[in-house]
């Protein structure tokens, strides 16, 4: 019913989609920026942070077309509204996805898309089968990694009423920490990012494998193929948490 909706207005669907495009390139004018000064950033090339970059871009890309709206959920939380769901014969959490779905996202997904073409295309790197393979995995991964955090985070909504900036802290924040090499952030928030919160599977960590980078806190280079257990793990994880949630629902009381 939205994609209808969007599609009735088509200039203003191309419009607010080149918007989005616009808006998340301005995001890499700042890193060309800073290589108008450096040569190097965490001892990265451009090519090989852009690289990082795309791949980071278009799994959030992905993850926020899907889930972004869940976004919105602590709204509903506060107002009531989340009620209408709860009488309707379909899954919730689809309902909630599905909400005031904003197909202008595909700018952001675009424009990850075209820094990674690019990034695949400049950096020094020798390709193998498993290398080429495991591109295509990380971004499919990283995107499951991410859509796992937007479910988590819509699970705390519901028991917080509402916190979602916090949500927000994780998911772009996250995106926003992932477009840059792991060489440029302290021990303590990579622990937290890989044992915690494991963000770095999403890019870094199967990444430096393709560039042939040395991993950060001594791990073992065939981490760099652990993504589809850990994204499996965290949607498992996401979707408890959203059930166990949804069960403490008490709505307004009005």
């Amino acid at each position: 019913m939205w994609i209808r909706s969007t599609m009735t207005y088509r200039a203003s669907f191309l419009m607010t989609t080149f918007g989005n495009f616009a808006g998340t390139a301005l995001e890499f004018a700042g890193i060309l920026l800073m290589f108008t000064q450096v040569d190097r950033l965490g001892g990265y090339g451009l090519p090989e942070i852009a690289f990082l970059y795309g791949a980071a871009g278009t799994s959030f890309g992905l993850a926020d077309l899907a889930f972004g709206s869940v976004g919105r959920l602590g709204q509903r939380v506060r107002d009531g509204s989340l009620d209408t769901f709860l009488v309707r014969p379909a899954p919730v959490l689809a309902q909630v996805a599905a909400d005031r779905f904003a197909l202008r996202r595909l700018g952001r997904v675009s424009q990850g898309l075209a820094v990674l073409g690019w990034g695949l295309a400049t950096v020094d790197v020798t390709w193998t089968p498993v290398k080429v393979l495991l591109v295509p995995v990380l971004v499919a991964c990283g995107a499951a990694i991410f859509t796992a955090v937007f479910i988590g985070g819509a699970a705390f909504q519901i028991v917080a009423q509402d916190a979602s900036e916090v949500q927000n802290a994780a998911t772009f924040g996250g995106n926003a920490m992932l477009q840059y090499p792991p060489t440029v952030f302290g021990d303590t928030l990579l622990r937290g990012v890989t044992f915690v919160l494991p963000l770095a599977f999403v890019n870094w960590l199967p990444g430096l494998y393709i560039l042939g980078r040395p991993y950060p806190l001594d791990l073992p280079r065939w981490v760099a193929f652990l993504p589809p257990l850990v994204a499996a793990a965290c949607l498992a994880l996401a979707l408890f948490a959203w059930r166990a949630a949804l069960r403490t629902y008490r709505s307004t009381g009005s």
